[in-house]
């Protein structure tokens, strides 16, 4: 089961064992962390779910697609490692991913 780390608001990092095949932002939610609204469900329309994620590991999760990226637009807290948490699916080659949860916009 790979490992997630999660940096939540407040500061405190969170070692998560993830589900592989589930979004970030799923395992996020479904391990009591209730920073991330994901409002949407996952179906990448609300921004609620936004993370940075860690410069060492961006480039592994791929970067935003075209509705992705138009959603991290709206927030004032993008960053040049933005996902949006519902867009990154974890895997075993993920174990160890670092995200920070954004402020809330």
């Amino acid at each position: 089961m790979p490992q997630l780390i999660v940096t939540t608001r407040d500061g405190a990092e969170h070692a998560l064992d993830a589900k592989a095949g589930w979004s970030v932002m799923e395992n996020i939610r479904d391990n009591g962390i209730d920073e991330v609204l994901a409002l949407c469900g996952g179906c990448c329309s609300c921004a609620t779910c936004h993370v940075h994620v860690d410069p060492d590991w961006f480039a592994k999760t791929g970067g935003p697609k075209a509705d992705e990226d138009d959603l991290l637009d709206t927030s004032d807290h993008r960053s040049e490692t933005s996902r949006l948490s519902c867009q990154i699916l974890m895997t075993a080659e993920l174990d160890g991913l670092k995200v920070t949860i954004a402020p809330e916009d």
